[in-house]
């Protein structure tokens, strides 16, 4: 049965429809591989047990006992649910969120918590209150982050999909240094409702897989309208699978943002890996088109300093009071909140809510934040504009392969700007998908990602698809038998 461990959900789906394999064997086929394999990778905060899982099963739908991790900032009702802090470590959700209990309608088995970095800040999956997560490509380097749990699961084969969640690359990066597909839906299609909140104009949910083909079935289950979250935008019985055939779409025009694949840093190997996905785009008939987007160079600064004005507000419930970890030292109401954020919040997090107050107080608000919304408001209009001469946009996913930990211990701005070619899609609101396009002479993946205009996924995934179909990288794994 071992062979299960990287097959995909199509392939899991054709042999539970052929007997060949039941529900209750593929759940505790997966439920083992985390026991024989997580140890070393650490890429789940908690497995379910086997009885429990079952009990919220829901017989038929397109994921019928197919099982999958969530990212432990995703909302499911009676589970603990700890975006990866201390402060919320005995959190229990009272409600499924809106993607979850799309999920379960469609009969998919959730086997458990995928750790993350605390309150989804981060790149590396280092600052998790649970412990780092590890690459299963050289386990002495990061997997990305903030999704690096789910991404380190996907590609190691202990489970065959996962949901992640982005602000700024969150889902795209960690799959590109893991070696799988991760998506970035358009902002309003995935329902937030249920996810616990980081910068809210930015945060999506994404789904995490092994192939093109499985991360459209589980965005297509998720899409739709959500009266409970009032950004979702209208659309329903949405099918992103219905139009991969293996080939692009004739004469599709695919712009080169130059000023990303020049960028300075660029590993060669990476650059010469992102050459090689552009000549393979162009045998496959793309129309390819260089341009620049200025604005982009501002994306990163941009980011940064939204992200942590709307993390300052967002954050600013818990306080001990209501729920969550509440510190012993409460002589007074101020002592309680002082130390309930100080004990239960990890260093990262407590910085992001710093520099957010401090851009949003007085005397700084106009010189900072809005001066970040303005660039925002001129980087959609760029992206949009240059949406009217190409269909799609490519673009790097990281300036370089997987780095060990601690890499930027000393260095937190060259952290940040591991979201520099990822982040512009969260603030214009755009759709993108990170796609493995090859591998380091030491065995690292690296990735690349087509990014779309507003409600393009259909485009995306078929582009991605044929790529995908042509390269065949998606079959190359670690070594978890």
């Amino acid at each position: 049965m071992k062979e299960l461990a990287f097959t995909s959900i199509r392939q899991l789906k054709e042999k539970l429809s052929k007997k060949e394999i039941s529900s209750k064997e593929l759940l505790k086929f997966f439920i083992n591989r985390f026991i024989k394999h997580d140890p070393k990778l650490n890429s789940a905060v908690e497995i379910f047990d086997e009885e429990s899982i079952l009990s919220h099963h829901k017989p038929g739908g397109q994921l019928d006992g197919i099982p999958g991790l969530i990212k432990d900032n995703i909302c499911q009702k009676t589970r603990i649910t700890s975006a990866g802090s201390k402060i919320l470590s005995n959190y229990r959700a009272t409600y499924d969120a809106t993607s979850i209990t799309k999920l379960k309608n469609e009969g998919a088995l959730l086997i458990g918590r995928a750790n993350c970095d605390e309150f989804a800040m981060g790149s590396s999956n280092e600052t998790s209150y649970y412990g780092k997560v590890h690459n299963p490509w050289d386990l002495e380097r990061v997997p990305g982050g903030s999704s690096g749990g789910s991404a380190a699961a996907v590609a190691a084969g202990l489970i065959p999909w996962a949901l992640g969640s982005e602000t700024g690359g969150s889902v795209r990066q960690p799959a590109a240094f893991c070696g799988v597909v991760g998506s970035k839906p358009t902002y309003g299609l995935i329902s937030r409702y249920g996810l616990i909140a980081y910068a809210s104009s930015l945060d999506q949910i994404g789904v995490i897989t092994k192939t093109v083909y499985d991360n459209a079935l589980v965005l297509s289950i998720m899409a739709g309208k959500d009266e409970k979250d009032s950004t979702t935008l209208n659309g329903s019985n949405l099918d992103f699978t219905k139009n991969l055939d293996g080939k692009i779409k004739p004469g599709i025009k695919i712009g080169i943002i130059e000023n990303a694949l020049n960028a300075e840093g660029i590993d060669n190997e990476v650059a010469s890996a992102l050459q090689n996905a552009l000549k393979e785009l162009e045998k496959l008939g793309a129309k390819i088109e260089k341009i620049t987007l200025p604005t982009m160079d501002y994306s990163a600064a941009t980011y940064f300093i939204l992200s942590r004005a709307e993390a300052a507000s967002n954050l600013a419930r818990f306080d001990g009071i209501r729920y969550g970890y509440s510190s012993s030292k409460r002589d007074s109401l101020s002592d309680l909140y002082e130390y309930t954020r100080r004990e239960g919040f990890g260093d990262t997090v407590r910085t992001r809510i710093l520099v957010g107050n401090y851009v949003l107080s007085v005397g700084h608000a106009e010189h900072f934040y809005q001066n970040a919304k303005i660039v925002q408001s001129m980087m959609r209009q760029e992206f949009n504009d240059a949406f009217k001469n190409c269909d799609l946009l490519f673009a790097p996913v990281h300036p370089t392969p997987a780095f060990k930990f601690g890499a930027f211990a000393e260095n937190k701005l060259a952290m940040d700007l591991q979201d520099y070619f990822t982040c512009s899609a969260n603030l214009t609101g755009l759709p993108a998908v990170s796609i493995p396009c090859g591998f380091t002479k030491n065995n690292l993946p690296i990735g690349f990602q087509l990014i779309g205009p507003n409600l393009s996924e259909d485009l995306i995934f078929k582009t991605a698809y044929a790529y995908e179909q042509s390269t065949q990288l998606y079959m190359r794994h670690p070594n978890y038998d």
